[in-house]
C-alpha cells in the first residue's frame, strides 16, 4: 500500500512540474483549435500592420461604450454589429482577404462570434486578436479615440 501511495505521489509531482512548464497562451490556444480561425496577440498584428506587403481589414467588434473608453486600433472598420453584421456591405468582396477582429478583451467573445460570421460566408484567412484593444493598449500600442 506504501508503495502505490509513493507512485501515486510520485505521479502528482510530476504532473504537476509538467503543468508549470506548458504556457498559459499554448491551453488558451488549444481550446480553440476546432474553431476555424486563428488567434493572434498584439505583437503579431502589430508586425501584419507594419508589413506593407500584408494586406489584411480590422474590424471593431466592441459596442459603442467600449470604443468612447478604450478606443479602438488605428484603421479598424467598425463593425455595425459583431452578431448581426451585413456581411456583404461590412467585408470586403475578396473571401481570401485576410480579416482580423477584435473586441475589448480576452474575455470578450464578441470578437469570436464575428469571425465565426465572416468564416460561415465563407472567408477562408480569419483571425481574432484575443488581446483585443485593452491588450492593444496595455502593451503600449495606440488607439484612436472616439467623441462621446
Amino acid at each position: 500500500m506504501k508503495s502505490v501511495r509513493t507512485l501515486l505521489t510520485g505521479l502528482f509531482v510530476l504532473c504537476a512540474a509538467l503543468a508549470s512548464f506548458c504556457p498559459t497562451q499554448a491551453v488558451a490556444e488549444h481550446k480553440h483549435k476546432h474553431e476555424k480561425f486563428n488567434l493572434i496577440h498584439t505583437a503579431e498584428l502589430k508586425k501584419m500592420m507594419a508589413d506593407s506587403s500584408h494586406k489584411m481589414a480590422i474590424y471593431d467588434a466592441n459596442n459603442q461604450d467600449t470604443r468612447t473608453k478604450d478606443g479602438i486600433i488605428p484603421g479598424a472598420v467598425l463593425l455595425s454589429s459583431f452578431n448581426s453584421y451585413d456581411v456583404a456591405k461590412e467585408l470586403p468582396a475578396v473571401k481570401g482577404t485576410h480579416l482580423v477582429f477584435y473586441c475589448a478583451n480576452p474575455k470578450c467573445t464578441a470578437s469570436h462570434a464575428a469571425a465565426e460570421r465572416a468564416v460561415a460566408a465563407g472567408y477562408t484567412n480569419v483571425s481574432v486578436l484575443s488581446d483585443g484593444i485593452q491588450g492593444w493598449v496595455k502593451a503600449g500600442e495606440k488607439a484612436d479615440h472616439m467623441k462621446s
